[in-house]
């Protein structure tokens, strides 16, 4: 089934560049797309023209107006009317795109889609959600920067959407939740993971594991929290991902016996790379909105971006059925406590 994405041309740390090159990269691995690329036309058709094999897929919407990463986000909504961001959103809005892929301002970008979008009615805030490699496979977390303040009721809005786009993303017809805490004791956690948990344990159509404290474990499909402890936590991960690397190409380096093991187990090594290699998992999704919206990482390469489209495209044939919203109104509109 073709699909018709929609790219933010001018978002990003090597934009345009990047996004015509994941653009191109999708397709180049068989994706059956085609684009509506809004931003400079002066940047972006010279970019283009280097794949006239892809030309075809390509449909330019000119606009000098771009949302920089350090504009307020009052700003980037009042100010420009007509950036690539705020255009390449609203061609979902208005039928044109089946998803929408930025690498932007994340702040811009969530009030952009909210507006334009509009949310599910029983959904007050989008969560962001990103997949994650674990010990068990991948595991999905949810907000991670979002939504930095959360009460408890947010949180169960989380719980709900992950059960609900998890059955999609993981085909799983019940996939499991677990809410990130400071232990996984019952008493353990502040007022309003307490009462998140409370709310949870009683609606039986979800499966609720209960508290987690290591999004790194996989002991649940799905990993619900605030949008500031899912951030810290996230950034904590990717960082300690980096420093044992160097810490290991450092080792190896330092004798001819380390570099000799090097040899016999780069093909290990290799693996390792290759699954912990964050560009396989970029593409984190605005869960709760009546459109899909994908951030892709501002500073990802095309491989990267790449995968943001694929992601982005995975949900599109979902979105469109309508079956996502009939999910998600049978959870929300029935009660949530129900012992």
């Amino acid at each position: 089934m073709t699909f018709v994405v929609s790219l933010d041309a001018m978002g990003g740390d090597s934009a345009p560049r990047i996004v015509i090159e994941g653009a191109v990269k999708a397709l180049a691995d068989g994706a059956d797309f085609s684009y509506l690329i809004f931003g400079d036309d002066r940047k972006v058709s010279p970019l283009v023209s280097n794949y006239p094999q892809y030309q075809h897929a390509f449909k330019i919407i000119h606009t000098d107006e771009a949302i920089t990463n350090d504009m307020k986000v009052v700003a980037a909504i009042r100010g420009l009317p007509n950036s690539s961001m705020r255009l390449a959103i609203e061609a979902v809005a208005k039928g044109e795109a089946a998803a929408v892929v930025s690498a932007g301002n994340t702040g811009a970008y969530m009030a952009l889609s909210k507006l334009l979008l509009k949310t599910f009615k029983g959904i007050d805030r989008p969560a962001l959600a990103t997949s994650i490699p674990t010990l068990t496979g991948q595991s999905f977390v949810m907000d991670f920067g979002a939504n930095v303040e959360c009460t408890s009721e947010n949180l169960v809005q989380f719980a709900i959407m992950g059960h609900v786009f998890g059955q999609r993303l993981l085909k799983k017809k019940k996939p499991s939740i677990g809410l990130l805490n400071v232990g996984t004791e019952d008493m353990k956690g502040n007022t309003i993971v307490q009462e998140a948990a409370q709310i949870l344990r009683h609606m039986t159509q979800l499966n609720y594991y209960g508290f987690v404290e290591d999004i790194t474990a996989g002991v649940t499909d799905i990993v619900v929290t605030d949008g500031f402890t899912g951030n810290v936590a996230l950034k904590t991960l990717e960082g300690t991902a980096k420093l044992i690397q160097k810490m290991l190409e450092d080792s190896l380096r330092q004798s001819w016996r380390g570099k000799l093991g090097y040899l016999v187990a780069k093909p290990g090594f290799q693996l390792l790379k290759n699954r912990m290699d964050p560009r396989l998992y970029n593409g984190a999704l605005f869960l709760g909105l009546k459109g899909v919206a994908v951030k892709s990482h501002g500073g990802m390469d095309a491989v990267g971006f790449a995968n943001a489209i694929r992601v982005a495209a995975s949900l599109a044939a979902d979105a469109a059925s309508g079956q996502i919203a009939a999910d998600l109104e049978h959870f929300l509109t029935q009660d949530k406590v129900n012992p």
